[in-house]
């Protein structure tokens, strides 16, 4: 046989040995929890409102060996949670809002702060969560708008955490489908969608296991050219150099950041009642924290810290009720010792729901509601 021709076989060999190997991984990996993705649709100036493909089962796992399997749905509205959504019953609504952490992909509906508090507020209002993951405070402001415009909310819980300052400034957002805050010529932050068409090549390998083993589980798009690079690239090395990350969010105070995220939260104060028209006893935010005692410390002066006292700040000079978390978790852990969310995951687990609903139903806005004839 020619050089040309055992060079041919060869590639040909190689070729079908591959695809026998990829077709294999496909089968198998069918049969494994590997994560479904939740399929955004498209978000655009005609639909303009972030949100899911509606009706929909989906399956949670983690990195390659399946951590943190949880099964769940996706409403009718396109939200994640067990409750169908209904725009014709008069009973009072708390709209729940917030990013991940009340997604919770990771946590069964029933232990979420919002499934929580939907059975412990049976029969006197309906609570409906309205959340993605990586929506800054600028996408909350139509996220609540929506639910009073859509479904009549008369109440709304903000969840904060530490990435949704900066993020919701267009020099620090990146991602598509939401609405940031983008500078006018004369300086003033005006909201602006980033639109969202999803490719056909995003639509095909959703339809592949092994896929979205590798884009989902595995990460691989993050560890080619992760957040902790592109960081690094937009604001140079973490000013402390033992603590890279604290709050969800990078450590670093570097003047820019700061300055584009208390715009940006300026911003915020100034178009939520534009946005919701809820008097400020109609709104209370929980605020995350530092969840251990030691961790507190150490990151007393990173990026959250800051911000997490400066919306503190802003909410009750306007009149707003803050549900800081930090104590909670703090006074709750010197009790009992358990951490609040999963080893290998952020994100609060049921014990950080339990404590974040119980401390939203002893507030005074739930007070309000109670009382209310």
């Amino acid at each position: 046989m020619s050089r040309g021709r055992s060079f041919v076989f060869a590639c040909l060999s190689a070729t079908i040995a591959a695809f026998a190997l990829l077709l294999f991984a496909e089968v198998v990996l069918r049969f494994l929890p590997v994560s479904t993705g939740m399929r955004m649709v498209p978000v655009t100036a005609a639909d303009p409102v972030f949100h899911f493909t509606p009706n929909r089962d989906y399956v949670f796992s983690r990195e390659w060996d399946f951590i943190l399997v949880n099964h769940g749905r996706v409403n009718n509205a396109g939200w994640v949670n067990d409750q169908d959504y209904r725009k014709d019953d008069k009973t009072p609504l708390v709209a729940v809002v917030g990013d991940s952490y009340i997604e919770a992909l990771m946590v069964p509906y029933p232990d979420t702060m919002q499934g929580r508090l939907a059975k412990a507020l049976d029969g006197k209002a309906r609570v409906y969560s309205f959340a993605a993951s990586g929506a800054p405070l600028s996408q909350y402001l139509v996220w609540a708008e929506h639910a009073v415009r859509e479904y009549g909310a008369q109440y709304l819980v903000i969840n904060v955490v530490g990435n949704d300052f900066d993020e919701s400034h267009v020099d620090y957002r990146l991602g598509q489908g939401f609405w940031i805050y983008v500078p006018e010529p004369d300086g003033t932050l005006k909201l602006r969608l980033i639109e969202f068409q999803p490719g056909l090549l995003w639509r095909i390998a959703s339809e592949s296991a092994l896929a979205r083993y590798l884009i989902l589980n595995m990460r691989l798009s993050q560890y080619m050219f992760g957040i902790e690079t592109l960081r690094e690239l937009l604001f140079g090395k973490p000013a402390f150099a033992g603590l890279r990350y604290a709050g969800n969010t990078a450590v670093d105070v570097e003047p820019r950041r700061v300055e584009a995220s208390l715009k940006a939260l300026d911003a915020f104060f100034r178009d939520l009642p534009l946005k919701t028209g809820l008097p400020p006893g109609r709104i209370a935010f929980v605020l995350d924290g530092f969840r251990y005692p030691d961790q507190a410390a150490e990151a007393s002066q990173t990026f959250f810290a800051l911000m997490r006292r400066e919306l503190a700040d802003r909410a009750k000079a306007r009149g707003y009720e803050v549900i800081d978390l930090e104590p909670l978790f703090h006074a709750d852990f010197a009790a009992h010792g358990k951490a609040f969310e999963h080893p290998r995951d952020g994100h609060w687990n049921a014990i950080g729901h339990g404590i974040a609903a119980e401390a939203v139903l002893k507030s005074k806005m739930i007070d309000r509601l109670r009382s209310a004839r």
